[in-house]
């Protein structure tokens, strides 16, 4: 079987914060930038990285998510426990600074040395989502 992952899903509540996240803080490429206003689908990924792209979407856009879901969305995007992704770099501080200085996102955990042998840092982008960076060795 020859499968790769082609696109992952993140909500977005803000296109224009996300976008400046994704693609001035972690330096994405824009792929795809479609609809208007809040109702925004945005495909991003790494530069060289054809294959691999994130999808920064409207999280409650689809008419078969009741109000009741909705509401669960926007509570749990606020917690920043709806959406979340590992990425990984060689230069661990080098990205964490520059995600630092773009002042687009919380850091949620500083460039760390985890007791299970890996190397990372966290942040959660303007939707609250989760983003940890893990250090390539």
């Amino acid at each position: 079987m020859d499968i790769t992952i082609h696109t992952s899903f993140l909500p977005h509540d803000d296109p224009d914060a996300s976008l400046a996240f994704y693609r001035d803080a972690l330096g994405f490429e824009v792929r795809s930038d479609v609809g208007q206003g809040k109702m925004r689908w945005i495909t991003v990924g790494p530069v060289g990285q054809p294959g691999t792209s994130i999808l920064l979407a409207p999280p409650a856009a689809d008419p078969g998510v009741t109000e009741d879901e909705r509401r669960t969305i926007i509570e749990m995007m606020a917690k920043g426990t709806y959406g979340w992704i590992l990425l990984a770099t060689r230069d661990l501080d080098g990205t964490f600074e520059k995600v630092l200085a773009a002042g687009d996102a919380e850091v949620v955990q500083e460039p760390t040395e985890q007791p299970y042998g890996i190397r990372d840092c966290a942040f959660r982008d303007p939707a609250g989502n989760m983003v940890r960076i893990q250090e390539i060795r």
